[in-house]
């Protein structure tokens, strides 16, 4: 299984680990070794840290608080307060440690770090304008969200390599049927 780093933000990126949620939902952290490996996949750890069940289930509840979160952003909603809280208590635990060595950085954390960087990352977006850039993949099954940097502001698909190709084939597929 292979992890997406598209969206233009970490947080992002972490919600997007459950995919295609409105029709059939994909998990890509099914499991604690998938969140460890994410952890270091993402660039928040060297290492992947030790994860346990009740660690996981913590990571995979501040994955949907995220996910609520920017949902409610976008729809101009409240934030819900439950989902505050649990968002500013993982933000509250001790982040990753760099460390520098002659061999470059070394990013060291537990589960709690690698939430707390989370967290602390879907805060920062939530507390600046760049939430105002934030779009959901405009790809028929796809709710992943991102940060639409373009220049136009017009990004539709949270990647090429996945929804936009599958779109862009389609059209080409159907114009091709008309002719």
């Amino acid at each position: 299984m292979t992890f997406m780093f598209v969206s233009g933000d970490l947080a992002l990126d972490f919600a997007g680990t459950l995919k295609w949620r409105r029709t059939r939902p994909e998990d890509l952290l099914a499991t604690p070794a998938d969140a460890a490996r994410w952890s270091v996949e993402s660039g928040l750890l060297t290492a992947p840290p030790p994860v346990d069940e009740t660690e996981f289930t913590r990571l995979i509840g501040l994955r949907e608080v995220v996910y609520r979160l920017v949902l409610a952003s976008l729809a101009e909603a409240p934030w819900p307060t439950a989902d505050l809280a649990l968002l500013n208590e993982a933000a509250s635990a001790r982040p990753p440690r760099v460390t520098l060595t002659t061999e470059g950085a070394q990013r060291t954390g537990d589960a709690a770090a690698v939430g707390a960087a989370l967290a602390t990352a879907a805060a920062d977006l939530l507390a600046t304008l760049d939430r105002t850039r934030v779009r959901e993949c405009a790809g028929d099954e796809c709710t992943r969200l991102f940060v639409d940097r373009s220049r136009a502001g017009n990004r539709a698909w949270c990647g090429m390599e996945e929804c936009g190709n599958r779109v862009k084939a389609a059209s080409y597929r159907a114009r091709r049927a008309t002719r």
